[in-house]
């Protein structure tokens, strides 16, 4: 019996890592219960926080395929399986062991890659997926409401404004593209949507200046040729 409840151990384990995301590992001597329960519910319903045996643990992960773990299963440990987004949940346990110095994070799993301690604190330091949507939602609501400020000047002068910038841009030579800026190879999806918020939002300044002053030049003209 006891071996049937190990192997079902092993089982359930391995399927955690490979279901998840992101794991984290903790250990959490001198915790008390009542701490591990506000721990749980602080994480949400996306990351089941497990006390594991460490024997059991090296089995299932070398099943599931996850190596270099080995060497962080030691003493009393718990694992945080994220079946959501990792930074949200890095952050959860960060910001516990801030209050809760007897929780220690020893490192974990994210893709396929071993985190140490340290690249947990900084993927906790990221931008979580739903800041960054908010953010780039937000700049395509002002790229729009610049589109329905300019369509609202009058149609010869938007149409004139529209033709003289296109033939400024393309008397410029194209600026080269800046290589997407990689953090030790965490959260490559959240760094590549922030630099785009960055872009869409320099690249609206531009040319939303760059439209009003061709505007504006067609009207000082207009009116120089009526006067």
């Amino acid at each position: 019996m006891a071996g049937a409840n190990k192997a079902n151990t092993v089982a359930e384990l391995a399927e955690q890592f490979r279901t998840s995301s992101a794991t984290v590992l903790t250990e959490y001597r001198g915790l008390t219960v009542a701490q591990l329960k506000k721990l749980r519910r602080s994480l949400g319903p996306t990351v089941s926080y497990t006390v594991v045996k460490n024997t059991l643990t090296k089995i299932a992960a070398k099943e599931a395929g996850v190596t270099g773990l080995d060497d962080l299963l030691a003493g009393p440990s718990a694992i945080a399986f994220v079946k959501g987004d990792p930074v949200d949940a890095a952050k959860g346990i960060r910001n516990f062991a801030k209050e809760n110095p007897n929780l220690v994070i020893k490192g974990g799993v994210m893709y396929g890659v071993v985190l140490a301690a340290a690249d947990i604190q900084k993927l906790a330091d990221l931008e979580s997926r739903e800041v960054l949507l908010a953010k780039l939602a937000g700049a395509m609501k002002a790229k729009q409401s610049q589109a329905a400020a300019l369509f609202a000047a009058p149609l010869s002068k938007t149409a004139r404004a529209l033709g003289a910038l296109q033939t400024k841009l393309e008397s410029q030579a194209p600026a080269a593209a800046a290589p997407a800026a990689v953090v030790e190879e965490l959260a490559v999806e959240e760094v590549a949507a922030e630099e785009v918020v960055a872009d869409e939002a320099a690249t609206d300044a531009i040319l939303t200046e760059e439209i009003a002053e061709t505007v504006a030049d067609e009207a000082a003209v207009e009116e120089s040729t009526e006067g």
